[in-house]
């Protein structure tokens, strides 16, 4: 699974999500990709399932990118943990991800079975997304 190396500081705020993207707007290094239609916290599980089912359709012939990266952190604490000290232990990581971003390109397949697979990479994933061509 996706997760960073070495990160500044190991524990992060939550912040919010709102706002529409300014990067990563277009399909830039494939010829077809998946863009997101609404703000939502993608788990490093989510993109790696996501990024299975891409896989699965491009045999030997095409290439996948994946264009987000979960490098924020989210801590986690036990069940019955009372409330107080301090805050948990990081449990996953998550990207955070705009409006009209661009998550994932392909290249190298008919747009029939890039749109296939698209599709189904779009039912592991926890929001609305839509299939682009350059």
């Amino acid at each position: 699974m996706l997760m960073p190396k070495k990160s500044k500081y190991r524990k992060s705020h939550k912040g919010r999500r709102g706002g529409i993207a300014t990067t990563k707007l277009s399909v830039s290094f494939g010829s077809f990709g998946l863009k997101a239609l609404a703000a939502h916290w993608i788990t490093a599980r989510q993109i790696e399932a996501a990024r299975r089912a891409l896989t699965k359709y491009t045999k030997k012939t095409g290439k996948v990118w994946i264009r987000i990266f979960p490098d924020k952190p989210v801590t986690a604490k036990g069940g019955e943990i009372p409330m107080g000290k301090g805050k948990g232990s990081v449990d996953h990581y998550v990207c955070n991800v705009k409006p009209g971003t661009v998550m994932f390109e392909m290249d190298g397949l008919t747009e029939e079975l890039a749109k296939e697979a698209m599709k189904s990479a779009a039912y592991k994933l926890p929001i609305k997304c839509q299939f682009v061509k350059k």
